[in-house]
């Protein structure tokens, strides 16, 4: 009865952003992307004590990371996390230690 129900529930879930994993995909590119054009911007503004490349390896481990989540809905949460992440690093409403600490988590 409660495995019906699952059933159910999940088949009238609506997607956050994404309609297909082709889309969702897509903006998980264009989010990447952004952190790497903004990551010169970020290390100058927070004068992190870090290279390009170093900067460059975490954004990609940080993506390796979640590479094996298949439900859209989680994607699409994790981009909309990644895009607030990356605002508040770009704008400096995060402090130095801050940065550092999402950086080494």
């Amino acid at each position: 009865m409660s495995s019906n129900l699952a059933r159910q529930a999940t088949k009238h879930v609506r997607p956050i952003l994404s309609t297909s994993r082709e889309e969702a995909r897509r903006n998980v590119l264009r989010l990447y992307k952004s952190w790497h054009k903004q990551l010169l911007k970020i290390i100058q503004l927070h004068y992190l004590p870090i290279s390009i490349k170093m900067g460059r390896d975490k954004i990609k481990e940080m993506f390796v990371r979640n590479r094996d989540v298949t439900d859209i809905r989680v994607i699409d949460m994790l981009v909309t996390k990644g895009r607030m992440e990356l605002e508040e690093s770009v704008k400096g409403w995060k402090q130095k230690s801050h940065v550092m600490m999402s950086r080494s988590t």
